[in-house]
């Protein structure tokens, strides 16, 4: 191996096998099919802790196996799946965390499947493997914790399908999950994933070598079938993006086209269509076509809110701390998706925070463009007890902190203080605009006070992420349909209304989303900047508002006097309202009442009349 292949990784593994004790009568499936004899394959990395705590169960997609990480002995074979993100330093940390990834029920890597023999026959089970569901998947994959001694995860990820499993096991087994990250998944397949899987098993279902899936010892497989099932599918997986960058409509040379006869001639001699074609050829060495045919249906069939009456009540089972993560050029599992699980999760009043990754590559990216999502997990991984070659401090996602954006310190902290005395103990709180949290984490210091920061800047996000509060990446502009009616006690807006676009729009969102609403802002009426304006006869700068007009990041300037306007013809009561003075002068024009001159910042709490 080389010293490239060894770098920063988990080494040499290798996969391990378990036959798994079953009750009498064999393991029954949902589908009321029944498996007589059971086997697991399974890889570990990283040290199990003493209190076995730090376990990371990594559910893998609809191709994958149990070889996330690390080299098989066999030279020249393949890193893991996802080598990039799982060993020491990465960001699924084997410093710190004891990684299990199992081969699906159903699949052709060393779990029962399809190929596997059949004790009652002698040979393989072909077409009398019985169909199974997701449910399935995650029964076996607890019985393999269960023969490993393992009762709780500190938690379950998975991308694509996988990110289907992690969100059954927080349904199915609430108790044992401490954290889920569902990547690039949701809660059922589109109608246009749908029919690409449905063409795809029609593809081996056409091919006569298929045999009703009796090929195995017949020296004929359905490899043309498979091989077209693999093209379509991974079309599905690329954005149009890097398809067009990465062929366009470019040609192979002629020496390479095709020219044999029949069919031949009317293959073209676009490089795509090579591409395809080795993807094809590369899939028939590493997967069977029963296998594909069975866990395709499962994926497809599968729907989280199966057997309850609605999703709401699927979700009510959750007790995991949950982080959805979507992609931008995902057309399989399209961000709407995400969405639609996180606000549900919301909505069933769990812990969830959602971003969205700019991510070109496609569905494939959470695979190869793993950049941010390297620091997205990292971040939202609780930290455990670590190996005795660990660091005594987990790494922070990213490196230093945010310092509050304000030009005097000790204004913002009376600012913050003066926030945080308008916030009754033990509020739940909605912080629109959240920066890196620090608000969010004073009000939980100072008075108990738990909630979800939104913001639209993914280092943010990150930021928060990694203090351990929940939040949404969103831009508040677009409104906060995320967030059920009423779901907070105070909605805040700190130092953010005069960035937004559509002020008075979001001021109505947080009177929808929470019972009261908080709103800082620098006061434009105060009277140096007044002066400043009449005087020189151009835009100000004070404290308050330390930008030069063409690089401002505000687009509204509006006085204290504007805001209370807005709220009179907004029907909005002001409850309570502080004004912030900075220096002698503005001082003695505030305790004479004249708070739009002497203002620098003002703090106002509001409510619906």
């Amino acid at each position: 191996m080389s010293t490239e292949q060894t770098r920063e990784s988990v080494g040499v593994v290798e996969v391990q096998r378990v036959d798994i004790a079953l009750p009498e009568g064999g393991l029954r499936l949902e589908s009321g099919g029944v498996l007589p004899e059971l086997t697991v394959a399974y890889e570990t990395y990283g040290e199990l802790s003493p209190e076995r705590d730090n376990v990371i169960f990594i559910c893998h997609a609809l191709t994958g196996d149990a070889h996330v990480a690390g080299w098989h002995e066999s030279e020249g074979n393949a890193p893991g799946w996802w080598d990039d993100m799982v060993g020491p330093g990465k960001g699924i940390d084997t410093r710190y965390y004891h990684v299990i990834c199992a081969n699906i029920l159903g699949g052709c890597k060393g779990t029962t499947g399809p190929s596997s023999v059949n004790p009652e026959t002698g040979k393989s089970y072909g077409s009398a493997f019985p169909a199974f569901t997701v449910g399935d998947v995650v029964d076996v994959h607890c019985l393999l914790l269960k023969h490993l001694g393992i009762e709780r995860l500190a938690a379950v990820i998975g991308g694509s399908f996988g990110g289907m499993q992690a969100l059954e096991w927080t349904v199915r087994y609430p108790d044992m999950i401490a954290h889920c990250i569902s990547v690039a998944s949701a809660t059922s397949l589109s109608a246009q994933a749908l029919s690409f899987d449905v063409i795809s098993r029609n593809a081996i279902l056409s091919d006569p070598d298929w045999q009703d899936g009796d090929y195995y010892e017949t020296g004929r497989m359905p490899s043309t079938g498979l091989a077209q099932a693999r093209q379509i599918g991974h079309i599905t997986y690329l954005s149009s993006e890097i398809m067009t960058n990465k062929f366009g409509r470019e040609k192979r040379s002629n020496d390479t086209v095709d020219t044999l006869a029949g069919h031949a001639v009317f293959r073209s001699d676009f490089q795509v269509e090579s591409y395809l074609q080795y993807q094809g050829e590369k899939f028939l060495q590493r997967f069977d076509a029963n296998s594909y045919l069975h866990i395709t249906r499962t994926l497809d069939e599968y729907d989280l809110e199966s057997g309850f009456e609605s999703l709401d009540e699927a979700l009510e089972r959750v007790k995991a701390k949950v982080l959805v993560v979507a992609l931008s050029s995902d057309w399989l599992f399209p961000a709407r998706q995400s969405v639609e699980l996180a606000n549900g999760l919301l909505r069933a009043g769990k812990q969830v925070s959602y971003c969205l990754l700019e991510a070109p590559h496609g569905h494939d990216a959470f695979l190869v463009h793993i950049e941010h999502l390297t620091e997205v997990l990292r971040a939202f991984l609780p930290w455990v007890t670590p190996s005795p070659t660990a660091p005594q401090a987990k790494p922070r996602a990213l490196s230093g902190r945010a310092v509050p954006g304000r030009s005097d310190y000790d204004v913002f902290v009376r600012e913050s203080k003066c926030l945080a005395e308008m916030v009754q103990p033990n509020s739940r709180v909605l912080d629109l605009g959240c920066g890196d949290g620090h608000l969010l984490e004073f009000l939980k210091e100072t008075r108990s006070a738990s909630g979800m920061g939104v913001d639209i800047d993914l280092e943010s996000v990150i930021r928060v992420i990694d203090s351990g509060i929940d939040i949404f990446q969103e831009d508040i502009d677009e409104g906060l349909g995320m967030i059920p009616d009423g779901s907070y006690d105070f909605a805040v807006l700190n130092e953010t209304i005069q960035v937004v676009r559509r002020p008075r729009f979001v001021v109505r969102e947080m009177l929808r989303v929470a019972r009261e609403a908080i709103v800082t802002f620098p006061n434009f009426g105060k009277w140096n900047l007044r002066l400043q304006l009449a005087l020189r006869g151009r835009m100000p700068k004070n404290r308050a508002l330390p930008f030069e007009w063409y690089d401002t990041p505000n687009i509204h300037l509006f006085t204290l006097r504007d805001f209370i306007d807005l709220c009179d013809q907004d029907n909005i009561r002001i409850a309570e309202k502080v004004c912030i003075p900075h220096g002698r002068v503005s001082e003695l024009l505030v305790g004479f009442g004249q708070c739009n001159l002497g203002a620098d910042r003002v703090v106002v709490r509001v409510a619906r009349s």
